[in-house]
């Protein structure tokens, strides 16, 4: 079987017996289809059945001169699920790819803006302009209860239950969670949707956050609105709507909250990823320990 269609069918495995996103999705089938026209630009004539670990170390050789570590650890692990999907499916015995190893990566501390920049952002929307309701809305959401951009987009009107203040998630691989919906961001979205979206020509009609054109926001027009807002009010730092993703986490864990309740406010799979948090200084752990410890009462 062809390469390409190995790769097509690898995308249905990967959407629907993985359950991963849809990013992730084709960020893996990318990968792979990298290493195809690698093979064929080398003119190298391996099957999918027959090939070879040092093909793959070329290949890996050869993208660690063009592209970054992350991006190569993600093509080793697209390449090492590939062929594990083949030998799932009995096109194979072994995988070439088993030992290969991805770059170590070194786990980068999130940027974060704390309360009063973050305060400073929303108060220069100008709520009285075209779209600065929703756009403060959309802030808020993001700041109130840690959402992904891609979480964000898709919230519907039929998974906001205003009267229990809670927002029903599509997360990552699909998977749904409940969060809750915090007083701001309530307030804001109530707002949006009584003041603003009655008026507007609506064509995704169950898609909370609208573009000018009635349908659903893109990530980058929600990465757009961030910047310009930030930059309107003279903040420096490089930001983006997972910066207040990282901040929502990091404010909840100064605040006392514990790692595991974070973690399923986050939808995150494993706790690990959520343990990059902890990136607090010695001042207030310091604080912490003389608060909450029992020799310290």
């Amino acid at each position: 079987m062809s390469w390409r269609k190995l790769i097509n069918d690898f995308k249905f495995y990967l959407k629907i017996e993985r359950g991963l996103s849809k990013n992730t999705v084709m960020s893996y089938s990318h990968d792979i289809s990298s290493f195809v026209d690698f093979m064929e630009n080398s003119n190298i004539k391996e099957s999918p059945q027959n090939c070879s670990k040092e093909t793959l170390q070329q290949f890996i050789f050869t993208q660690s001169k063009l592209i970054g570590s992350n991006s190569q650890a993600r093509r080793v692990s697209a390449l090492k699920s590939f062929f594990n999907f083949l030998i799932f499916e009995n096109y194979c015995q072994d995988s070439p790819a088993d030992l290969i190893e991805a770059p170590k990566i070194g786990r980068k501390l999130p940027q974060i803006l704390n309360t009063n920049e973050i305060e400073k952002i929303l108060d220069g929307i100008e709520l009285n302009k075209s779209q600065g309701q929703r756009n403060r809305a959309i802030i808020e959401t993001l700041y109130g209860s840690g959402l992904r951009v891609s979480e964000l987009v898709e919230i519907t009107l039929s998974n906001i239950f205003i009267k229990e203040n809670i927002i029903r998630v599509n997360g990552k691989g699909g998977k749904q969670r409940l969060v809750p919906l915090g007083s701001y961001s309530k307030k804001f979205i109530q707002i949006y949707i009584d003041e603003v979206r009655p008026f507007e020509k609506i064509k995704d009609e169950d898609i909370l956050f609208l573009n000018r054109n009635g349908k659903k926001m893109s990530r980058a027009m929600i990465f757009t609105i961030i910047r310009n807002a930030a930059k309107k009010v003279g903040i420096k730092k490089k930001i983006s709507p997972h910066t207040f993703r990282h901040s929502f986490a990091t404010h909840l864990l100064e605040n006392g909250a514990d790692l595991r309740t974070i973690q399923l406010l986050l939808g995150h799979e494993s706790i690990i990823t959520t343990e990059i948090y902890t990136h607090l200084d010695n001042k207030h752990l310091k604080k912490v320990m003389e608060e909450f410890h029992p020799r310290n009462l």
